[in-house]
């Protein structure tokens, strides 16, 4: 299998996709924030689990909805709710201000999520590149963490000069209106093979579309693919986060750049760190293809990146708990790395199994089962963190995911043809 396709005008609109949509410039400081407002551990993973639970409740229709009347429409809708939860956790003062905003954040990734993949997979299949899903996929995602990579930077740079973490969420509301005007000029062609709304045949197309999604979710295969790509970006999603205040600790507790308040000193800290890993997970996107074809089944490095990944959370939180910040920093940042990593390989993998009049529903399916495993961690993080220490509450969440590792271990897996 060779990687080749062409770099056209639609390959850099979808890197653009990626690189401005991850110009969050609060997402290395988005727990920072919360602290500075006065919230607990605890309370910041009720937030958390606020805005995985209203996706997953949605994840679902969202994706039915997306196949069914336009991919690019959803998109756009997308990012007017993003920017709307931006100018309300500017403002916002108290709990359920931020509730509030973290709803409206959901709503807007449950309507984004799995769309743009079921955009680039029904390019790649127009001009007959499905075989090099991972690659593309691979190079596209690379661009997403080099957004984030310079948004931790910018971010940083922000929170250095004003003082405070809020202005972050003001100047994120550029990039996503630029993301916004990108996805509305996407070809007609990526909404998939449904274009035009008719009510008249919106439950058949509902039941339609349900109907073949049942029927694949009654293979054995299938389930354990999805459950081993969604539950590591579940567990993921919900302590990637948590290096913040680890960084903030280290940040506070070593002589350095001491003529600087604590936020200065933080906001450098975490901004450098975060761009260095944002750095590294650009790489270990692009070449996960390339990872995958040393294997001679995509499944090995399924397994392999999965249970790396909770050995590494495990051995942090241990460094972490004997107050070895920067063992446990080393082992954090390969927890993020193995997403990286291992993503794009099961994307590509889930994809094979799916009708394709379906990707952007089969692939919310994904999301949802991520939001739900993101959704318990990150509440039982935050009352273990509260009660125990962060240390111990990456442990705790490590070894029982751990523990039930044989659930989704994936097998060679025989793809059957698609349509």
């Amino acid at each position: 299998m060779n990687n080749y396709f062409i770099k056209d005008i639609q390959y850099y609109k979808f890197c653009l996709y990626g690189f401005l949509k991850n110009l969050r410039f609060f997402e290395a400081f988005l727990i920072l924030f919360f602290l500075e407002k006065g919230l607990s551990f605890l309370e910041v993973g009720t937030l958390y689990a606020f805005r995985e639970i209203t996706r997953n409740v949605l994840e679902i229709p969202t994706g039915i909805f997306t196949d069914s009347f336009g991919r690019r429409k959803t998109m756009v809708m997308a990012f007017l709710l993003y920017i709307s939860s931006f100018v309300v956790f500017y403002v916002a003062l108290d709990y359920y201000l931020f509730l509030i905003a973290m709803i409206v954040f959901s709503i807007a990734d449950a309507l984004r999520s799995g769309t743009h993949k079921a955009m680039i997979l029904e390019y790649l299949i127009i001009h007959n590149w499905k075989d090099k899903i991972v690659h593309y996929y691979g190079h596209t995602r690379s661009w997403s963490q080099m957004g984030s990579a310079i948004a931790s930077l910018i971010g940083g740079l922000i929170v250095f000069y004003s003082g405070s973490y809020r202005n972050i969420f003001l100047f994120s509301i550029v990039p996503y209106l630029l993301d916004l005007i990108n996805v509305a000029s996407y070809p007609k062609e990526l909404d998939g093979n449904i274009n035009k709304f008719e009510i008249a045949k919106i439950g058949e197309q509902f039941r339609s579309v349900v109907k073949i999604l049942i029927e694949s979710f009654k293979r054995k295969n299938v389930i354990k693919a999805v459950l081993n790509l969604s539950v590591y970006s579940g567990y993921n999603k919900a302590v990637k986060d948590y290096l913040q205040p680890i960084l903030q600790s280290v940040a506070l507790s070593v002589p350095f750049l001491l003529y600087l308040d604590d936020i200065q000193r933080t906001s450098v800290v975490v901004g450098l760190v975060f761009f260095i890993i944002f750095i590294i997970n650009s790489f270990a996107s692009r070449y996960s293809g390339k990872v995958a074809i040393k294997f001679t089944n995509i499944y090995k490095p399924l397994n392999i990146t999965l249970f790396a990944g909770y050995l590494f959370g495990i051995i942090s939180g241990l460094f972490y708990s004997l107050d070895m910040f920067f063992i446990s920093i080393v082992f954090f940042i390969f927890i993020i790395i193995v997403e990286n990593l291992r993503k794009p390989i099961g994307v590509s993998n889930v994809s094979g199994l799916f009708d394709r009049k379906i990707y952007a529903t089969a692939l919310s399916v994904d999301s949802q089962i991520k939001t739900i495993v993101a959704a318990l961690s990150a509440i039982f993080i935050g009352f273990f963190a509260d009660k125990y220490g962060i240390g111990i509450a990456l442990i705790i969440i490590s070894v029982v995911l751990l523990i039930g590792f044989p659930v989704y271990f994936v097998r060679s897996i025989k793809r059957e043809k698609q349509n």
